[in-house]
């Protein structure tokens, strides 16, 4: 083993220019293919963390226009929800599916405390919806039963919406059991919810009932929101999701099949196509990483035909002396595979620099869609498998790129090599 080391640093040595230039390329390739799949596991979880604060089992439901005439009424009415809607949500109808139920009604009104002020959106919720859009407390408590049977005028200020309200310096939490005007009216804040960065920061929690109530909505409502269980395949999320936009048609008039009369986010099927477009994505850079990498490895080989070529008359005197075409196969191979790994390890080791560079860089950026902030990348990077994946490639990347050098030196007829100059 020794022996075979020495040989290959000897011959890498000799040909110090050419063995780096060839290096590079395998380097250039394992280091795009690390960036590539980094980059690809940074926009992934930054979608699966932008759809993190949903639980994956609930649906959300919205009225929309209805695209074709019914019951003598034509295209293009708008549909609104109303209470009719949530009792058959929560009805007999679906009651061995459907499990919790809340609806929304919400309003834009004026926020108020001391002298700061500014334009906010009260969204009228139930308590459930604390469970459903996993909202995590910071101080105080959500809206609870009893608000709603009373028709309390408090609310839950979520954090980045608190600190409009206060003077720089000052906590959130400060805030709890003060008392803000909101539409001209007093309400107690009852709690603090951490930030939100997938939601805008001018938005509050209040009772449903007090919304309501207050600020005079009638039976309108704008959107329902229900958990489900028993749906563990996309054909039974459609297939549901067919039944009960025909239930909520039917009850507005509008053709059962028109889908667009009545808009249903489902969490679920949104996170089944997520996967599958994560497979699709990875495969896919996969592809191209490997596809920059095959240049590095037709690199390595013609470099090996050309060593083969040079060491001809060497070749024929190891094979006078008795050395097999097995140990010149071996010793080709050794060397393709020294090449490839050394420069291989230090494309990857640069790879992951990269990533941990954007990491610090775009994955500190968020932008800001529709009022909603998204980081572009969160924690772009490899995991172990994708190293032991990447290793397994240089390796046989390597082998490859020797095999057919190593073959043509095996074939050398030490007569014919020993004439060659």
């Amino acid at each position: 083993m020794r022996n075979l080391l020495h040989e290959i640093w000897e011959s890498v040595r000799r040909n110090k220019l050419r063995t780096c230039l060839t290096g590079f390329a395998v380097s250039w390739g394992i280091f795009m293919l690390i960036v590539l799949l980094g980059t690809g596991n940074g926009l992934m979880n930054s979608f699966d963390q932008n759809g993190s604060s949903f639980a994956s089992n609930t649906a959300s439901v919205s009225g929309g226009y209805t695209s074709k005439p019914y019951d003598g009424l034509k295209a293009g009415r708008r549909i609104r929800l109303n209470d009719g809607d949530l009792d058959i949500t929560s009805g007999e109808l679906f009651a061995g599916i459907i499990d919790d139920v809340v609806a929304t009604v919400g309003t834009r009104v004026t926020v108020s405390y001391r002298d700061k002020s500014f334009s906010g959106y009260m969204d009228g919720e139930y308590p459930a919806i604390m469970k459903m859009e996993k909202i995590e407390l910071k101080e105080g408590r959500f809206i609870n039963e009893r608000d709603i049977r009373e028709r309390r005028k408090v609310v839950v200020l979520p954090e980045s919406t608190a600190t409009n309200l206060l003077e720089k310096g000052k906590a959130a939490s400060s805030l709890v059991g003060e008392y803000i005007k909101a539409g001209g009216l007093a309400f107690r804040v009852v709690g603090i919810t951490r930030a939100d960065h997938g939601r805008n920061d001018n938005f509050f929690y209040a009772p449903f009932s007090t919304v309501k109530t207050v600020f005079g909505k009638g039976e309108e409502l704008g959107s329902i929101s229900f958990t489900f269980h028993g749906l563990d395949d996309l054909e039974a999320n459609e297939a549901f999701e067919k039944q009960y936009k025909a239930a909520v048609n039917l009850h507005h008039r509008a053709a059962p099949d028109d889908n667009r009369a009545l808009w249903v986010f489902n969490r679920y099927t949104s996170d089944l196509q997520m996967k599958k477009g994560r497979r699709i994505l990875d495969v896919a850079l996969w592809i191209i990483g490997l596809f920059t990498l095959l240049g590095g490895i037709v690199g390595v080989s013609n470099i090996m035909l050309i060593t083969v070529k040079e060491r001809t008359h060497e070749i024929g005197i190891r094979k006078a002396l008795g050395a097999t075409p097995g140990s010149i196969t071996m010793l080709m191979i050794a060397e393709s595979v020294s090449i490839t790994a050394i420069f291989g390890y230090i494309g990857m080791v640069l790879g992951m620099v990269a990533c941990s560079l954007l990491d610090k860089t775009v994955g500190q950026q968020a932008t800001v869609i529709i009022d909603m902030e998204f980081r572009m990348l969160v924690n772009p990077g490899v995991g172990v498998s994708t190293a032991l994946e990447a290793t397994a490639v240089l390796i046989i990347a390597g082998t490859l790129a020797g095999l057919i050098p190593a073959r043509k030196a095996a074939r050398v007829r030490p007569i014919e090599a020993l004439r060659a100059e």
